[in-house]
């Protein structure tokens, strides 16, 4: 398929991980505005059949006419699902429910594992001159995550900073393997970003540093403080760096912003 955006394509990240809990859909939104703060133009596609990141930004249910599933199911055009948010530069295609039989109805299509690959570079896109786009996978690895990772130029993979978190790892860097041998051979680690970090926890440090010596430099410098402004902004539908611009949590995402785009040289 031929590249269809104006200048240079905007950088697909998947953020997943199978383990539930862990601030994937927290990280999603967060890191959107954040770097929607600084100038970048971001679009957050909502493939977790919660729906949350679609609550988070603000997009009542009510309001999601056209859907993600709609995205993959009937091939809706992506720029006809999107939609803008409250936040300047950020656009969101919102999920519903609706989505949770996506697995089940899409056993017999061919392009099965190509749907979302296909629908991000479809004619009309390149209009939004978008910077990043965001997938915010469901918690687990299923047909629509897979869908994510062949989509996708990167991986970025949100780590609890808890007991085991680096066992639940090895799973999801098996099927990364497998997607890179079958369907997308460019596929890449973006890194692993530690949330919920307590400073004053030595288990916190300890996962620290058992990440950092198992994956080095994959591990972003930034880490996500377990702050009560990060956990609250999500009933106000609003990202952190609306409900509180001056809390650690907010100061933590972007710094992750920055550092993700001076790794992917875009300012």
């Amino acid at each position: 398929m031929p590249d269809i955006f104006n200048g240079q394509a905007p950088k697909i990240i998947a953020i997943t991980n199978q383990k539930g809990g862990v601030g994937k859909t927290t990280t999603t939104i967060n890191l959107g505005a954040a770097l929607a703060e600084i100038g970048r133009r971001v679009l957050l596609i909502d493939l977790d059949p919660q729906g949350n990141a679609s609550t988070g930004l603000g997009v009542e249910a009510s309001d999601r006419k056209l859907t993600t599933y709609d995205l993959l199911l009937d091939e809706a055009p992506l720029t006809d699902v999107l939609q803008e948010t409250e936040i300047d530069n950020l656009f969101i295609a919102p999920a519903t429910t609706d989505l949770s039989s996506a697995d089940i109805e899409l056993v017999s299509n061919e392009k099965r594992s190509h749907l979302l690959h296909d629908a991000v570079r479809a004619t009309g896109l390149g209009q939004l001159d978008l910077d990043y786009i965001l997938i915010d996978c469901p918690p687990s690895l299923n047909l629509l995550t897979v869908n994510a990772l062949v989509a996708a130029d990167s991986v970025l993979i949100p780590l609890q900073s808890e007991f085991f978190a680096l066992e639940g790892l090895s799973q999801l860097m098996l099927t990364i393997r497998e997607v890179r041998q079958t369907a997308n051979a460019d596929l890449r680690i973006e890194g692993v970003v530690l949330t919920m970090f307590d400073t004053r926890n030595n288990l916190s440090r300890q996962v620290e540093a058992d990440a950092r010596d198992n994956l080095g430099e994959l591990v972003f410098d930034t880490m996500i403080p377990r702050n009560v402004r990060v956990s609250e902004a999500p009933s106000f539908a609003l990202p952190v760096l609306m409900y509180d611009p001056t809390s650690k949590g907010s100061q933590a995402y972007r710094e992750l912003a920055s550092e993700l785009s001076k790794r992917n040289r875009r300012g």
